[in-house]
């Protein structure tokens, strides 16, 4: 075997790993033991993500390949056998995915959510159906004629769109009808499903079968030969030329633009569609055959992620798990005392996000507080801390923003959230040239009886109180010196284009975290070497980074046990004898998305637990602004040390990678108590916030003068 050969069987492919992870999600959709929207929510969430995959990952190595680049990766393929790899893998998933769905689609119906046909309607149905088309649906439609001499018309990516077939009579006596095609776009501001009742509970119809049912209307005089829905999916992989971007935010304006006049990587077309009309989208859209995937069943499987949230069906829903208080900021007790009696560790969603939002609300408020300094990456439509920070300035306040307009996906609201800041008297920082910046960092500084005092929320989740409902992630809330001169010294940096100095806690990347990083894992495999005990835990949500990797390996052939929790890609090849004996890698996909990054390194009894916004790959180590916060709390190190162990005994929703990159369930023997990860992290919170209202039943609590308030 050839050196470079050698070298890439150390590792397994970035993008089939990607899809591996996608195949654990799907699975939860075809496991009978998952309630059925639950299961219904899944297969939608699989759906979504092959649309970012395509966008993303497969139009970056479209444009390298149609470049004629043919560099390998560190599995050892060339973008182009990738791409053939990527398109065999996606087959066989879109098979898995619709076969899923005709299961999914009758057991639904039985419980009464019926999707109906337009064949299927009884007379009154119909008689609804059409005046639902006439008054809701027609007036929005735009049907376009497509004229074989003039160029395709662009049509917008990740929207549904009729292929209509049309006979045009003839115009004289004698003459043959002709044929004709048009497009008939479905806005995507008008609802995907519409309920049609019935003499039981009714069901629903999709918008696509509502507006095919009558076609005619939009061509009369025509008869509508064939009607076959598609979609396309354009490359997004488009980014800003930063050295020649003098207003950055105008660029990014134009990326948007471009990504709507971008290349077509996949045409997404029924099943039910003749090969001539396949042919002919095909050749007009340039869209070779492999990029071609027929649906045997609805497009655009994701419009079905509501369905899991819809009112009533209880009995097809988990058991809801709404977010405990967290017994360290208790309601209506001012944040700032709480972080002053100790350091508050939050773990969401088993914990409620409100009090990160109202550490920033109430430093809005206070009138102590001098200054509010913030990174946001991705918020909600309707943020409140983003409201809070505006408020601040307004009041008075200095406050300053980097709101990192490079968030892909978020660009658009991230430029609406920098002018409003702006409008507002925020100081707004449109990001690190060339850098994203991805740490998660408020600091409030704050005068105080005793002078001024800085309090920071570190964590590795995003501003957003939505998804904090449904991504797992850790905060800390401190008011803890070190942290405090650390994150002035890190926003100095950022803000100020200035070399940043050492930190006496933190590490940041691209400059630090690294080094510290490998320094850890190094140290421990030292230690190893020398015959002292050692362990390293980690959980992150993608390994990719080849020298990571590799100090990985080397500390594994030292013998120092390595527990991996890896929620998507995972390059590394676990369990090879002389190279990854050591090494246990498992995955968690359950109701939450893992999102927290957790270290353990075991340092000869003195353990170093720290939390990260940065996974273990090459962008995030060196072309973001991330950061790595040491706990020193001690509580909160333990129970960061129990969230590691307990993720990787999960023997319910976990799953043991394999070194030729398949996964695993975990053997469980029927005497081992199932461990699911969530359940036992839920319940966990819940019973912690039990115990702090029962305590607080038994004491009096007086009400203090204000300046006892501090």
């Amino acid at each position: 075997m050839s050196e470079r050969r050698r070298k890439a069987a150390r590792y397994l492919n970035r993008e089939m790993s990607w899809l591996e992870f996608n195949q654990r999600v799907l699975d939860e959709a075809l496991d009978e033991s998952v309630p059925l929207l639950e299961r219904l929510k899944f297969l939608a969430i699989t759906a979504s993500n092959l649309d970012e995959f395509f966008m993303v990952r497969v139009g970056g190595l479209r444009m390298l390949h149609d470049a004629g680049k043919r560099r390998r990766d560190i599995s050892g393929l060339t973008p182009g056998q990738q791409l053939r790899a990527i398109a065999r893998r996606v087959r066989g998933m879109v098979r898995d995915q619709y076969a899923g769905f005709d299961r999914l689609d009758p057991a639904l119906a039985a419980a009464g959510i019926r999707r109906l046909q337009p064949a299927a309607l009884d007379p009154d149905q119909e008689r609804f159906a059409a005046r639902l088309f006439d008054g809701e649906v027609f007036p929005l439609l735009t049907p376009r004629g497509i004229d074989p001499d003039e160029e395709f018309p662009l049509l917008p990516g990740l929207t549904l769109i009729l292929a209509v077939r049309l006979r045009v009579p003839g115009g004289a006596e004698g003459e043959a009808d002709g044929e004709r095609l048009a497009v008939v776009p479905i806005p995507r501001n008008l609802p995907r499903t519409y309920h049609v009742p019935g003499e039981d509970t009714g069901g629903y119809m999709l918008a696509e079968d509502l507006a095919a049912a009558y076609l005619e209307r939009l061509f009369p005089g025509e008869e509508v030969i064939e009607c076959a829905p598609f979609r396309l999916t354009r490359n997004a992989d488009l980014s800003v030329r930063e050295d020649l971007a003098a207003d950055l935010l105008a660029r990014m304006e134009d990326v948007l633009v471009a990504r709507r006049l971008s290349d077509c990587l996949r045409l997404e077309i029924s099943a039910s569609a003749s090969r001539p009309l396949v042919r002919r989208l095909a050749a007009a859209l340039g869209v070779p055959g492999e990029s071609i995937y027929r649906a045997p069943g609805p497009l655009d499987l994701s419009a079905f992620f509501g369905f899991a949230s819809m009112p009533g069906h209880d009995e097809l829903k988990e058991t809801p798990w709404p977010p405990c208080p967290s017994p360290q900021a208790p309601a209506g007790e001012s944040m700032f005392e709480a972080v002053r009696r100790r350091d508050i560790l939050i773990f969401t969603p088993y914990e409620s996000f409100k009090p990160v939002v109202r550490f920033v609300e109430e430093a809005a408020a206070d009138p102590r507080v001098l200054a509010i300094k913030q990174i946001l990456y991705r918020t909600s439509s309707q943020s409140p801390v983003v409201a809070a920070l505006a408020r601040a300035a307004e009041a008075g306040k200095q406050v300053t923003a980097l709101v990192e307009l490079k968030a892909r996906f978020d660009e658009a609201r991230n430029i609406d959230w920098a002018r409003a800041l702006e409008r507002a008297g925020v100081q707004v920082i449109y990001g690190i040239r060339r850098l994203k910046t991805h740490a998660k960092i408020c600091l409030v500084v704050r005068r105080e009886d005793e002078g001024i005092r800085r309090y920071l929320h570190l964590g590795t989740g995003n501003y957003n109180e939505r998804t904090a409902r449904l991504y797992s992630d850790v905060s800390l809330l401190t008011c803890t010196e070190d942290y405090g001169l650390d994150g002035s010294a890190f926003f100095n940096a950022i803000t100020g284009y200035s070399q940043p100095l050492p930190y006496r806690r933190i590490e940041a990347a691209p400059l630090g975290l690294r080094a510290r990083l490998l320094e850890l894992i190094r140290g421990e495999t030292q230690r190893a070497a020398q015959g002292q005990k050692a362990r390293i835990m980690a959980k992150v949500n993608s390994l990719a980074d080849p020298t990571v990797i590799d100090a990985l390996y080397e500390a594994s052939r030292a013998g120092v046990p390595i527990d991996l929790s890896v929620r998507g890609i995972c390059c590394l090849r676990p369990g090879v004898p002389g190279l990854s004996e050591t090494i246990r890698v498992v995955s968690v996909v359950d109701r939450f998305l893992e999102h927290a990054r957790l270290f353990y390194f075991h340092q000869g009894g003195n353990a170093q637990v720290l939390f990260s916004s940065a996974d273990w790959m090459p962008r995030n180590l060196d072309k973001r602004i991330e950061l790595l916060v040491p706990v020193l709390d001690p509580a909160a190190r333990r129970r960061l040390v129990g969230i590691l162990k307990t993720c990787m005994a999960d023997n319910v929703k976990g799953r043991v990678l394999r070194a030729d990159g398949g996964y695993d369930r975990p053997a469980r023997p029927a005497r081992v108590r199932a461990v699911r990860s969530q359940a036992v992290f839920y319940e966990e919170a819940r019973r912690a916030a039990q115990v702090e209202a029962e305590s607080r039943k038994a004491v009096f609590e007086p009400h203090r003068p204000p300046s006892d308030q501090g």
